[in-house]
């Protein structure tokens, strides 16, 4: 008796978008996704309007997986420093796996650069509520502007996993400094 867990073919579609997309960028072809499915294109289409909206709902799906592993539980007491400290050693551990290839929310904009594609908009806004979460950390540690230390956090954040996924740079012991600079020179204790 198998306790094993048969995914819908919606959940197989998904899946299939968010790895190779990921992996092989978001030109990969419809016939490539169902093939990696295990879904005929007739019910990919029964499922999905087109492939932009399958990989928007594949990052859509992914967004809070993605948070969860980036981003301080709200509730963990520790400062604002070692909270936005925290994102970045994410980032720098993360960046050490050889399946790493970079944030896939700032990819797909790459890739994408209409700003209107569905899939472009989801990532804009993970990529909106990473500064946000930024801005809030650097006003509650009294930083002297905000919003222009999320600014510059945000440009690290994507410029260090952009490097480090295309292996151009390793992210160790080169983050947390530049990263503890900015935040010494905008007063965030």
């Amino acid at each position: 008796m198998s306790t094993e867990v048969k995914l819908s073919p919606r959940e197989r579609l998904l899946e299939a978008a968010a790895t190779l997309t990921y992996r092989d960028g978001v030109s990969i072809g419809v016939e490539a996704l169902c093939k990696a499915a295990g879904v005929s294109k007739r019910s990919m289409y029964q499922l999905f309007e087109s492939k932009d909206e399958l990989l928007a709902a594949s990052l859509k799906e992914r967004s809070s997986a993605y948070v969860a592993t980036l981003l301080p539980a709200a509730d963990d007491n520790r400062s604002p420093r070692e909270r936005i400290l925290h994102v970045f050693a994410q980032v720098e551990a993360q960046s050490g796996a050889p399946e790493f290839h970079g944030c896939r929310y700032l990819a797909v904009q790459v890739e994408l650069k209409d700003q209107s594609h569905p899939a472009s908009r989801i990532a804009h806004q993970v990529k909106a509520n990473l500064t946000a979460f930024f801005r809030a950390e650097a006003e509650q540690g009294g930083a002297g502007d905000p919003d222009l230390l999320a600014r510059q956090l945000s440009l690290v954040f994507d410029g260090a996993s952009a490097r480090a996924g295309i292996q151009a740079d390793n992210l160790t012991g080169l983050v947390a400094p530049t990263v503890t600079t900015l935040l010494d020179a905008a007063g965030v204790p």
